[in-house]
């Protein structure tokens, strides 16, 4: 580190100052900022200005002048050899009426959106060039204009009016503007080779520097700050998708105004001016369309709120291919003002709205920092020879990515880095490690996930208590060794204790990696525990964490078993995780339970089965690190497959059996923050199955009397009317609808989702005479229930209802009412 700084201090002798411009441009006659008005210099360099009228850019060399147009007004030239820092440009309104693109329409801006929206195929990169490649510099930074802070230490008094007492002295501006000035607040800059081969785009990250930290955090390296084309139907700010201005419909949704007319790279291009009509919190921005293809030659797209959010895309026009290529992305998010929250992230983060409605609230130091993201394409490649590898994993950070040396960094940076950009790696890589950051991010991690970091081990917290109607209190520990212990190695394990059965359970398992990037362990464990009788459970679900689980809590009827398991666990198959198992467990029913197969009796019960579990999500995006595979961003439908076979006379198995399970999950969010989901589940079993490995379809009520005694809290997917151990099944179809609105505020604090919910299910017992001792109805006429939830009414808690009705329809109405309360923790994840 003191060697970088060393060569900076050398090398910065050499380096040439950036020209900073900033200032607004108003109506000469009402003050009042006009908007995206165009700018532009002697030497080439042009740009807009933002929604309020505001522009900063950087220029290496000094210019003489800037001019500015806008629709309807004088073009006014000033001169940049005044002694400012901030220039307040006033134009004068014209009685002239622009010359606009001649068509015989109304509105002449929506007759070209209209052509817009009919050369999309034709003028899309994606679909017009079979193959094109190039390498992009992309630089982040989140930091603040020293010139825009006052800076000053203020003095605060009790009396504000007498000014007789000193409360205390206020010097954070200070402070703040002493640290900008010298540095930014955080700064990671990125290197990547960019391939397509339609319809693939696939994004090789060869080189990646973040401030402050060893390793990257890769989770960064996948968040869409803003889509890579503008023709898409759905644009992405912030990882939050809003309907695109030349959508196939967008002429319902959006309103258009022309501004201007100018060409780009010598070809005419008129400005248009786009709102959403419907939405306030929709885009609005220009869109600079080329007037022979009707192609976006630059698009600036703009979210505001609580935040103010910029996305400018500029392209460059490739004469033999007769195609508007994407040469440049900007992306920058301000603090504004909105009456409104702002979400962003895909609603992982929301920002309040302001409470104050005159206006004149002291701005500190910290509202004028900003996050600036841009984005620059060298070395393009069209119509190549491209052939994609790897082509299930969209983005593959490379191994070396982030031991790259200076030379490295020198070679492929668009421009120098500037002083501030510099000392930022330095100071922050200083910070960081006296904080602790990277500790305190991978403990986060760890939480997050259920587990507490505790050095070379990782304790699960999932294991440390839980409640059930057997066990009664479960007392435990448990955990799993971490990366610190060994990456190809881990030991993992449990013991727990039952207040209630007074009994212990154990577990422990070893496993070996034998492939990285296949993310391949094979490995064995022993298990001594209880387990919920006819429970289904994909090998490759994730064992979620969840602060409090109702559902097992009412679970009464268990069994033990001894189990032997050996096992393979992959993601070799691209876009699946899948198990190989083989499993030898000792079973007893903790229950008056008999199986009579053959003749015999059986009240304990071997078995030895093998199993295959496979998931699938087709359309995710994975993201390959040095660590392993991410899966960055989740996507819909996804599928599960899981296969069951009893290996007959082996290991004293006692039955042939096999069985089948299948689930496929279905998820669609709308732009208005609305969303539905669809769960289709089924099962199949054939051979000499017990009760305890049947089917129950998730049960979750009580057997009382009174609605009130059988409150608890509701299940994800549990059907809420339907009693334990009240139906099984040897084979059965389940589908579950949902749809979620928009959260709504009734009151301060208090914002419910309502959610309605409709589950059926179909099954059927095969040879009901061989199991003895429990009293159950079966599924052949089918079990309905609709219900309506209000979650997250106050601090993630709320209220559901649901009703049973259909052939399996009970007696007393109140039997078919349930009233259950819910909990969700949110963490956007």
């Amino acid at each position: 580190m003191k060697q970088l700084f060393l060569w900076f201090l050398l090398s910065s002798l050499s380096l040439h100052a950036q020209i900073q411009v900033n200032g607004i441009i108003k109506d000469g006659d009402s003050k009042k900022p006009l908007p995206f008005a165009t700018i532009s210099t002697e030497i080439g360099f042009s740009t807009v200005a933002d929604v309020d009228g505001k522009f900063y850019f950087s220029l290496p060399s000094q210019p003489e002048t800037l001019t500015i147009t806008y629709v309807g007004y004088e073009a006014k030239t000033i001169s940049l050899f005044e002694t400012k820092s901030f220039f307040t440009v006033l134009l004068s309104p014209k009685t002239d009426v622009l010359k606009e693109v001649v068509v015989t329409n109304e509105n002449p801006a929506n007759a070209i959106i209209a052509k817009v929206i009919q050369q999309k195929e034709a003028n899309n990169p994606q679909k017009k060039l079979s193959t094109f490649q190039f390498k992009s510099y992309n630089k982040l930074l989140v930091t603040a204009h020293p010139d825009s802070i006052v800076g000053k230490i203020d003095t605060l008094y009790t009396d504000a009016v007498t000014k007789d007492k000193i409360a205390k002295i206020d010097s954070s501006d200070y402070k703040f503007k002493k640290i900008i000035t010298k540095q930014h607040l955080f700064l990671t800059e990125k290197v990547s080779l960019f391939q397509f081969e339609k319809p693939l785009l696939k994004e090789t990250i060869i080189g990646t520097k973040m401030a402050g930290f060893k390793e990257p955090i890769y989770e960064l390296l996948g968040f869409s700050l803003q889509s890579f084309s503008v023709y898409d139907e759905k644009y992405e700010l912030s990882e939050t998708k809003y309907k695109s201005p030349i959508a196939y419909r967008a002429l319902k949704e959006y309103r258009y105004k022309i501004l201007d007319t100018t060409s780009i790279n010598n070809r005419p291009v008129v400005v248009i001016y786009f709102k959403n009509k419907i939405s306030t919190k929709g885009l609005e921005g220009l869109l600079y369309i080329d007037t022979q293809n009707y192609a976006v030659a630059k698009a600036v797209m703009r979210i505001r709120g609580v935040l103010d959010i910029t996305g400018i895309h500029e392209f460059r026009y490739l004469p033999t291919e007769n195609v508007w290529f994407p040469i440049r992305k900007n992306f920058k998010i301000v603090k504004g003002k909105s009456k409104e929250p702002t979400t962003i992230l895909g609603g992982r983060i929301e920002f309040a709205a302001e409470d104050d409605d005159t206006g004149t609230n002291k701005r500190n130091a910290s509202d004028f920092t900003y996050l600036s993201s841009e984005m620059q394409v060298v070395n393009l490649e069209v119509n190549n020879d491209v052939k994609i590898k790897k082509s299930s994993i969209t983005i593959d950070v490379k191994s070396n990515a982030n031991n790259r040396e200076n030379s490295f960094w020198r070679q492929n940076r668009i421009d120098s880095l500037d002083t501030r950009s510099e000392r930022t790696y330095v100071v922050l890589d200083s910070l960081v490690t006296k904080q602790k950051i990277e500790k305190k991010i991978k403990f986060g991690r760890k939480i997050i996930n259920g587990y507490l970091l505790f050095g070379p081990f990782d304790i699960d917290l999932r294991s440390l208590l839980s409640y059930n109607n057997y066990e009664g209190f479960r007392l435990g520990l448990g955990g799993i060794t971490n990366e610190q212990f060994s990456k190809v190695f881990r030991i993992e394990g449990y013991t727990a204790y039952g207040l209630k059965d007074e009994a212990f359970k154990y577990n422990l398992g070893t496993a070996i990696r034998i492939g990285n990037a296949s993310s391949t362990w094979v490995g064995g464990s022993y298990t001594d525990d209880v387990r919920e009788i006819a429970s289904t459970n994909f090998a490759t679900d994730k064992r979620v964490f969840k602060l409090y689980d109702p559902r097992p809590i009412n679970i009464s009827t268990f069994y033990s078993h001894i189990t032997w398991r050996g096992y393979i666990e992959t993601k070799i198959i691209p876009k699946t995780e899948s198990v190989w198992q083989l499993t030898y467990s000792e079973i007893s029913p903790l229950f008056n339970y008999t199986f009579d197969y053959n003749g015999k009796m059986y009240r304990d019960f071997t078995m030895t089965t093998a199993l295959f579990s496979i998931q699938w999500n087709p359309l995710s995006n994975y993201m390959q690190t040095p660590n392993g595979r991410i899966e960055y961003e989740k996507r819909f439908p996804r599928f599960a497959l899981q296969f069951t076979k009893s290996i007959p006379h082996f290991l004293n198995n006692d039955f042939d059996f096999s069985k089948i399970d299948a689930r496929i999950e279905y998820e669609k969010k709308y732009l208005n923050g609305q969303k539905s989901e669809v769960l289709v589940q089924a099962g199949y079993s054939l051979g000499a199955v017990p009760l305890t490995h049947l089917y129950n379809t998730s049960p979750n009520n009580l057997t009382k009397d009174n609605i009130m005694q059988r409150i608890t809290i509701a299940g994800k997917n549990s059907f809420e009317t339907m009693y334990f151990n009240e139906f099984f099944s040897s084979e059965f179809v389940m589908l579950q609808l949902k749809h979620g609105f928009k959260r709504v505020e009734l009151f301060s604090k208090v914002k419910p989702s309502l959610v309605l919910v409709t589950r059926m299910v179909w099954g059927n017992i095969k040879n009901p005479e061989r199991h003895i001792g429990l009293d159950y109805k079966t599924l052949d006429q089918g079990l309905f229930e609709s219900g309506i939830e209000l979650n997250q009414i106050y601090k993630g808690f709320g209220l559901t209802g649901f009703y049973r009705y259909g052939p399996n329809q009970l007696s007393r109405l109140e039997d078919n009412l349930a009233v259950k309360l819910s909990f969700v923790l949110d963490l956007g994840l």
